[in-house]
């Protein structure tokens, strides 16, 4: 069985910084990518971050560009979503995601079903 751990959410100043992390266990198929949405509360989910496990490549939303930054160890199977400069607006909650096929380039695709979710962590940005 697949699963995900999400962690390091919790509660952070306007301007502070704080680090996810996704832990996968019971995968072994490559390549993919895994990367990060988020879902506030009467908002839309947004992807927001992706990395290949092929290359390293990433993708990043204009949302998050020059703010986040996302990484993996792949002895450890996990992902990380480094975020800084946090805003108010960045409050949601954060979700992990896999998906065999889908280009990195295309992550955060409305209405396309990936294949793998996390449960979730939450993020709040205070002002």
């Amino acid at each position: 069985e697949v699963q995900f751990v999400e962690s390091g959410g919790g509660l952070v100043q306007a301007g502070g910084s704080l680090r996810l992390s996704c832990k996968a266990s019971g995968f072994t198929a490559d390549p993919y990518a895994i990367g990060w949405f988020r879902q506030a509360p009467g908002k839309e989910r947004e992807g927001i971050a992706c990395i290949s496990s092929s290359d390293d490549s990433t993708w990043y939303s204009d949302s998050v560009k020059g703010r986040f930054t996302i990484s993996s160890d792949s002895a450890k199977n996990t992902v990380y979503l480094q975020m800084n400069n946090l805003k108010p607006e960045d409050t949601a909650n954060y979700y992990c995601a896999l998906d065999l096929l889908l280009p990195i380039r295309d992550w955060g695709r409305v209405g396309y079903e990936y294949d793998y979710w996390g449960q979730g962590t939450q993020v709040t940005v205070s002002s």
